[in-house]
């Protein structure tokens, strides 16, 4: 995480704690366009589904953000297109850094 700016090192933190904390599957955060963090887990209950990456983005969506700023995905699978697509739809160029449990980014989609 050396390279990243530290509000990008910061979301994949938040997402590395959020992931260790629930035991959940994937953990994500997303920075909105005035600088407040949302976290999520992976949802998996019988009646609902979603990513962690759609939590994320549903939490801030829910608490009125406009935009995204970048967002974040701890993860050992790859993003799915529907969890990138609710980022795309509040920000078509934000950064979606996908890293591991260490947080080492293995690629910014």
């Amino acid at each position: 995480m050396a390279d990243l700016d530290p509000e990008d090192a910061k979301i994949i933190t938040l997402a590395r704690s959020t992931r260790a904390r629930t035991g959940a599957a994937e953990g994500a955060a997303v920075r909105d366009t005035d600088g407040r963090t949302y976290t999520a887990g992976t949802v998996a209950l019988s009646s609902l589904k979603l990513t962690a990456l759609q939590a994320a983005v549903a939490a801030a969506v829910s608490s009125g953000a406009q935009g995204i700023e970048a967002a974040a995905v701890v993860s050992s699978s790859t993003v799915d297109a529907d969890s990138l697509a609710a980022v795309r739809e509040l920000a078509s160029s934000a950064p979606v850094f996908v890293a591991d449990a260490s947080g080492e980014v293995r690629d910014t989609l």
